[in-house]
């Protein structure tokens, strides 16, 4: 459903961001003044842990709007991070409420957008309460349509399900 927002911005004024792996798009606490649109690469939308483990919110691909309820507030409640090199669209906030108030068209898509981006951090939150990393991972697994991440990924995934790295390497080997 992204790629139906994205011919309503082409009137906004944006300003092209890129980004190495690990550098911040923003920091939790950061005043929100752009809405970010994922032209590449991949951008983790994360929440730092008290015991010093990372969980991921969103994974925001190519053609997903990152922190997208980060609109509707005046600072960042989580970091956003390049997970590899990435390349964004930023838009200003303003510019951007201004569209959604004005444009009737463009605030049906919004509203479907984020229905769509409500079902997926439910979905999320459906695997995260599943008990072991087996069951998590097949969750994960299923979600993402039977397929593996890219070699070096696997510790985004044990993020992304809230188990450390060592578990599901544990549980990767024990299915091989």
């Amino acid at each position: 459903m992204s790629h139906a927002i994205e011919p309503f911005l082409k009137g906004l004024v944006a300003r092209r961001r890129d980004f190495d792996r690990g550098q911040a798009v923003f920091h939790r606490g950061d005043a929100v003044k752009e809405v970010h649109f994922v032209l590449a690469g991949s951008v983790h939308l994360v929440r730092h842990q008290d015991d010093g483990s990372t969980l991921i919110l969103q994974r925001a691909g190519p053609g997903s709007i990152l922190a997208e309820a980060s609109l509707y507030s005046e600072t960042y409640h989580c970091d956003a991070v390049a997970s590899g090199p990435a390349e964004t669209r930023a838009y200003a906030k303003t510019g951007f409420r201004k569209l959604l108030a004005n444009n009737a068209g463009f605030s049906d898509v919004w509203a479907i957008y984020l229905a769509q981006e409500l079902q997926r951090a439910r979905l999320r939150s459906e695997i995260l309460s599943l008990k072991t990393v087996a069951a998590r991972l097949d969750a994960w697994i299923a979600w993402n349509g039977g397929a593996s991440p890219a070699k070096g990924e696997w510790k985004l995934v044990a993020n992304e399900i809230a188990v450390s790295p060592e578990a599901l390497y544990r549980e990767l080997a024990r299915r091989r």
